[in-house]
């Protein structure tokens, strides 16, 4: 069944429901969150997106995205989906919202108010294969020097949290 999205205007205010693939075929703004894993090292876990995903397949990512669904919080969406994605759960902590709009080359249009989430967990994830690729922790130097090299192989959304963001103030 697919995923009921909660729609939303520019300040996050409830605007009604669509289906997730009608609301990323129009473009309607929907609220989504982002979460961002760090080890005692100050690693980020970083995902690769799995190979079939509808967008973005193969791209690298922050530890865990996606939308809360009909009925849910976002609080309550970002402990369901990350032991979806990669078999773990921890403490989130919200920290930052952003809102941003891109269109992807398949016409899937990315319209979100995302609510970014920062947690900490010191093992190796277990990954569902069928949404992650592959995983890697990375030291945020490494990562901004890598961003800036080759920044087609990241996320529109993760290179602009990364760029908004200053996650070194918090860590």
């Amino acid at each position: 069944m697919e995923d009921i999205l909660i729609l939303v205007d520019e300040k996050d205010n409830f605007q009604g429901y669509m289906g997730k693939e009608e609301a990323h075929i129009k473009g309607i703004k929907h609220r989504a969150f982002s979460i961002f894993v760090f080890n005692d090292k100050k690693e980020l876990l970083l995902q690769q997106r799995a190979l079939h995903k509808y967008h973005t397949p193969g791209l690298w990512a922050n530890t865990c995205c996606s939308h809360p669904r009909y009925g849910e919080t976002t609080d309550s969406a970002v402990h369901r989906r990350l032991p979806e994605e990669m078999g773990f759960d921890c403490e989130l902590t919200h920290i930052y919202e952003m809102s941003y709009e891109v269109k992807f080359d398949n016409g899937i249009i990315e319209n979100e108010y995302d609510h970014v989430y920062i947690g900490r967990y010191e093992k190796d994830p277990e990954v569902n294969p069928e949404e992650v690729q592959s995983f890697r922790w990375i030291s945020l130097p490494d990562l901004m020097a890598e961003m800036e090299d080759e920044p087609e192989k990241y996320t529109f959304w993760f290179k602009k949290i990364m760029k908004e963001f200053d996650f070194t103030a918090i860590l």
